[in-house]
């Protein structure tokens, strides 16, 4: 049985509506537990001063990442992912891409580059959805090695025997291993 490769595919990827509204209600969420908090205690100390910095400063960082997200193109070529955007015109040879979280109609993907810088994409079907099965062929399809046939039948002969060698015993105490 021969396995064959998804076929190519390119996909848009833009700031995700999910990704916003996800981090707008974990934000809402910290937000009310401080209020609830303080409606609890009714003291504004230091430690209320620092609770609200924090979720001051977490939503800062949410809005910042959101409006920082990467926007390009995805693309698989049938033997490797690339990730195409303004500032990467080329795009980067990507060797791993894994699958986080699946929504069904949004994926949470991570690329790893051979570098082992990571970009967080979240996918939704709503910017192509013409082409959203590709795209989640492509993704969950494994990929084909790419070895020469006759390396191929070399690595899955016979598996080597396994020997463990430590310094802790001298040359002449090492007996040879009979098969």
């Amino acid at each position: 049985m021969s396995t064959h490769n998804a076929p190519s595919v390119v996909y848009p990827l833009g700031r995700s509506r999910f990704a916003a509204w996800l981090l707008l209600a974990l934000w809402l969420a910290g937000l009310l537990l401080l209020v609830l908090w303080f409606y609890v205690t009714r003291q504004l100390d230091w430690r209320m001063a620092l609770a609200v910095a924090a979720v001051l400063g977490a939503g800062g960082a949410a809005r910042t990442s959101w409006t920082h997200a990467p926007v390009g193109q995805l693309a698989w070529d049938g033997d490797v992912w690339r990730w195409e955007s303004a500032s990467y015109q080329t795009g980067i040879v990507v060797y791993e891409l894994s699958v986080i979280a699946d929504f069904q109609r949004r994926l949470l993907l991570k690329l790893e580059n051979q570098a082992h810088a990571r970009l967080w994409l979240w996918v939704e079907r709503s910017a192509m959805p013409e082409r959203w099965l590709d795209l989640r062929r492509a993704v969950y399809s494994p990929r084909k090695a790419s070895t020469p046939s006759g390396l191929h039948d070399a690595l899955h002969a016979e598996p080597l025997r396994a020997v463990a060698v430590s310094g802790a015993m001298p040359l002449a105490d090492i007996t040879p291993i009979k098969s």
